[in-house]
């Protein structure tokens, strides 16, 4: 990966983590140019043989959250090697994102050695005490809102939300530590915890800020758009798409290509309602959707995206996943470019969504567990190859040799 002309090159970021957040963070670091040393306990953390896998056995989902890294391999149990991992990040840059509690590598052992450390601390609980993007979720309330009227029952979201946002947030702080410490020398000692992302979230979309105001609080609405008018449609060869109308153009695109304009006007009429009105739109929502239902109804998919590509209306079918990585939004979409994976083999790997003068920051492929501590133990902390052996021999750091 070239990185010159990115916001980071030149910084190098150390990171021991595992899951979802804090790689996260560290390949977006990476995409914006830092160089991103994973380091691991010998064997790999507990996310090395996370599911999807490879008929080879490796791991899809830790190569796609670990592209562009570096990776060493240590016994972060014994003395030795702890020692060696607060001296990499030490002499480094100084920057550390993890989501692993480790007292070695806490910030008042790492800033006595080094005032201007950059300490990055990802928790579940704000209170340090664990906590995942599933129970997380669940405690935050999005689970009750989430799902067809009338359900009684939690349901849960594939999408983990906040170790995404969790991530992202904590690159984020990384960018502006670096920023601060550029400009006076100053360190940074920084905590996130998942639990706060999420509730956080949740107060800034008015989901927390509701009741306590209104005394009220969100209702289910199945695939409808709260407080404005969305919702999916059938066609009438089983093609499911959902339709959004935000404004009063999107809607009267709507009511025209679905031909219920003379329905609609008699609706709003009987209501005493002014269907130009976000408001409304939502109110009625079961109403109207009663009207333009049968128009899909009557229409096959291909008829419908056709009809609706000529207006104003916001639409998108449905799709699987398998279909998004046949289709044009992979294949001819410049943030996907060819990656040739160890243990995966050829495929479309996205860059980084954010362009940069035009283009997408790419990354490298994953580094197989281990590949480079031998190199980066050499190069950061000048060993030399009696001292790897060593080491090596002693089991305080990993082979690198698959």
């Amino acid at each position: 990966m070239n990185t010159s002309g990115l916001p980071l090159s030149g910084v190098s970021v150390v990171e021991v983590s595992s899951f979802v957040a804090a790689p996260l963070c560290g390949m977006t670091l990476n995409q914006l140019g830092a160089t991103v040393i994973r380091v691991d306990p010998i064997g790999g953390a507990s996310d090395v043989q996370r599911w999807p896998l490879a008929a080879s056995g490796t791991s899809i989902y830790w190569t796609g959250l670990n592209k562009g890294k570096r990776s060493a391999t240590v016994d972060l149990r014994s003395s030795e090697g702890q020692e060696l991992v607060a001296r990499l990040i030490i002499e480094s840059d100084g920057i550390l994102v993890s989501n692993a509690s480790l007292s070695w590598l806490s910030y008042e052992l790492l800033a006595a050695k080094r005032p201007d450390v950059i300490h990055v601390q990802l928790l579940g609980r704000g209170d340090g005490s664990t906590g995942v993007d599933y129970t997380v979720n669940a405690a935050a309330g999005f689970p009750l809102v989430t799902g067809p009227v009338g359900f009684a029952g939690p349901i849960n979201h594939v999408l983990p939300a906040w170790d995404v946002c969790c991530g992202l947030y904590a690159a984020l702080a990384v960018v502006a530590a670096v920023r601060r410490r550029d400009q006076c020398g100053q360190g940074a000692r920084i905590k996130l915890a998942l639990e706060d992302v999420a509730l956080a979230t949740a107060g800034n979309l008015g989901l927390l800020t509701e009741p306590q105001v209104n005394g009220t609080q969100r209702q289910r609405l199945g695939n409808a758009i709260y407080g404005q008018y969305g919702q999916d449609f059938t066609s009438r060869d089983g093609a499911r798409f959902m339709v959004v109308a935000l404004t009063g153009s999107h809607f009267r695109d709507l009511v025209e290509v679905t031909g219920t304009g003379s329905a609609v006007s008699v609706l709003a009429a009987a209501l005493g309602v002014d269907f130009s009105a976000e408001g409304d739109r939502y109110r009625y929502r079961d109403v109207l959707t009663g009207l333009f239902a049968a128009w899909f109804a009557e229409h096959t998919g291909d008829e419908v995206e056709a009809a609706l590509s000529g207006t104003t209306v916001l639409f998108e079918r449905y799709r699987t996943f398998a279909q998004v990585a046949e289709g044009p939004k992979v294949t001819a979409n410049p943030l996907f470019s060819r990656l040739q994976q160890p243990g995966l083999g050829d495929y479309l790997a996205p860059a980084m969504p954010t362009e940069f003068d035009g283009v997408h920051p790419a990354s490298a492929p994953a580094p197989w567990l281990g590949q480079d501590t031998a190199a980066v133990f050499t190069e950061y902390l000048g060993l030399t190859t009696a001292d790897i052996e060593r080491l090596e021999s002693g089991k305080t750091i990993g082979n690198n040799s698959r």
